[in-house]
């Protein structure tokens, strides 16, 4: 083939992948001032909340009692300014209108605003993942202390991440709670989405391959366990055929549910309080409190 064929090929190979055609709804223009998110900043982001929220065990490994609130006053500052800039480039990543330097003015002053918002959030956010660190120390005969817990349990990490991620989402942040989670998914194979509602003293035994979608409703004193699936049933459809979005379409856990490995519940239903699911079992059907439903070998 000859080199004038070659440079064919690509020219017009060039043309199909440019073509509006080819491009509709895989191309976001960038503008001045309007970039997409960084994923790069954003695990910066959860690096410095993990070392606010747990001083010591993530970030400056030789901060004390004296030098604490220096420490979290420096990270609290970085972190409240990488998150503004995030949650901004969030903001005009779905906002057609920021196109006009008054509009960008605006939308920083809303990522600031809430920056900070979420910064008041974090006493509560460490409130909270205390109860799930106590949680999984308590349902694990293995683990030896706190410490351990923390450094070492996959599922701290994702509850950091999903908590912090959750308080996104209540603050009206787009896209930002979704990379945030993901992150976590891929660090820990533990998916859970920010939109799921997740009560206290919650633990996920081992993780891995566990999914909670965005509309399930979890309780307190809940434990899953490996590979445990809280999913939809069926996605309703449009008169087009087209998924109806928004709708409740994941379960809801009572407090006190237990879920063991590789469980499968679907759908809009209720597992009542105190209610134990055994492995390998498949749920679609509303559970009275107190019940139980397994396998029989």
């Amino acid at each position: 083939m000859s080199t004038d064929k070659l440079t064919q090929i690509l020219v017009e190979t060039v043309e199909d992948l440019s073509s509006p055609e080819s491009l509709k709804g895989l191309f976001h223009q960038h503008r001045e001032g309007d970039p997409l998110p960084s994923s790069k900043a954003l695990e910066e982001i959860v690096e410095l909340a993990r070392s606010i929220l747990f001083p010591g065990y993530f970030g400056q490994s030789t901060i004390n009692s004296h030098t604490i609130k220096y420490h979290i006053g420096i990270n609290v500052e970085r972190f409240r300014k990488l998150l503004t800039d995030q949650i901004m480039a969030g903001l005009c990543f779905t906002r057609c209108e920021c196109d006009m330097s008054d509009d960008l003015t605006e939308c920083n002053r809303s990522a600031n605003v809430i920056a900070t918002q979420l910064i008041s959030r974090l006493p509560k956010i460490r409130s909270i993942l205390a109860t799930d660190v106590e949680a999984a120390y308590n349902g694990d005969p293995a683990a030896e202390s706190f410490g351990e817990i923390i450094s070492c349990y996959p599922v701290i990490k994702a509850l950091t991440n999903y908590r912090l991620a959750h308080e996104l989402i209540e603050l009206g942040v787009p896209l930002i709670p979704r990379i945030i989670s993901e992150m976590a998914h891929s660090e820990t194979g533990i998916d859970i989405h920010p939109a799921a509602t997740i009560g206290h003293h919650f633990t996920i035994d081992h993780g891995t391959g566990v999914v909670i979608g965005a509309t399930c409703i979890i309780g307190n004193n809940v434990k899953l366990y490996q590979g445990v699936t809280l999913g939809a049933k069926s996605f309703p459809l449009d008169a087009d055929g087209n998924p109806i979005k928004g709708i409740p379409r994941h379960p809801i856990l009572e407090d006190d549910v237990v879920v063991y490995a590789n469980a499968t519940i679907l759908g809009r239903i209720t597992i009542g309080r105190g209610s134990v699911i055994g492995a390998n079992v498949w749920v679609t059907e509303d559970m009275e409190p107190n019940s139980k439903k397994y396998n029989k070998v």
